[in-house]
């Protein structure tokens, strides 16, 4: 599905080489024919504003948003696992599955990052994609919601994305359920995190390198940016 395509390239970091291929994704954005006339024009104004701005302003706004804290993280597992043994037999599994699909990943690439599992789904039958978008579905919706509670356009791109999941879940139960959340990106939950890091860190002394904190872990590899190919669905 060129969609999933489409909102994987706009959910991966910004760089120079997103404003190089920028009519590529607008050429794109014009045969998603999955895409309601109005649904791409939000994509497209999207886009344009993304655009617009100075690049590096871009991609200390995406950071600040993804990368601080785990509420709005892009990594699905944080969701699911956290820092629990099950994420690391999850991954594995993920691992297989890419592969069983023929895409191969290399040694930066987390594979329960979003935009690299939106790039999975959209080489499989539109109908595997849709059921594979329903499978997490509860986390669009949660990242979703605490979009939209940090007024963020990214929130766009998840709804865009549970419409095509055509999913089942209610939007307002989890904005309900979020109402009280206090945010982990404020400095003082930061510091907080930060300090229950360092005592880890200083328990731990002296062991292996697979013992480095839980943030180092969650941002050891950041995935490789990929762009839109039309003509062979996109590789890696």
């Amino acid at each position: 599905m060129i969609e999933l395509q489409i909102l994987s390239r706009l959910l991966e970091y910004p760089d120079a080489e997103l404003v190089q291929h920028q009519q590529e994704m607008f050429d794109a954005l014009s045969e998603a024919q999955a895409f309601e006339k109005s649904v791409a024009h939000a994509l497209g104004v999207f886009m344009r504003d993304m655009l617009a701005q100075d690049l590096l302003d871009a991609q200390a706004s995406y950071g600040e948003l993804f990368d601080r804290g785990r509420a709005t993280s892009l990594l699905l597992f944080e969701h699911v696992h956290g820092e629990s043994r099950d994420r690391g037999q999850a991954m594995v599994d993920l691992m297989a599955q890419y592969e069983r699909a023929g895409l191969m990943l290399d040694s930066r690439e987390l594979p329960d990052h979003l935009p690299l599992y939106l790039e999975y789904l959209a080489q499989l039958p539109e109908q595997e994609a849709r059921g594979g978008l329903q499978d997490i579905a509860p986390i669009l919706a949660l990242l979703a919601a605490r979009l939209k509670q940090r007024e963020s356009r990214y929130a766009l791109l998840f709804d865009v994305l549970l419409g095509l999941a055509d999913t089942a879940v209610d939007p307002q139960k989890v904005r309900d359920q979020i109402a009280s959340e206090a945010r982990d990106d404020t400095p003082q939950a930061l510091d907080a995190v930060w300090e229950e890091e360092q005592v880890k860190f200083f328990a731990d002394a002296g062991c292996a390198d697979s013992d480095i904190t839980a943030h180092q872990r969650r941002f050891a590899g950041a995935v490789t940016p990929q762009y839109l190919n039309i003509t062979n669905g996109g590789q890696h």
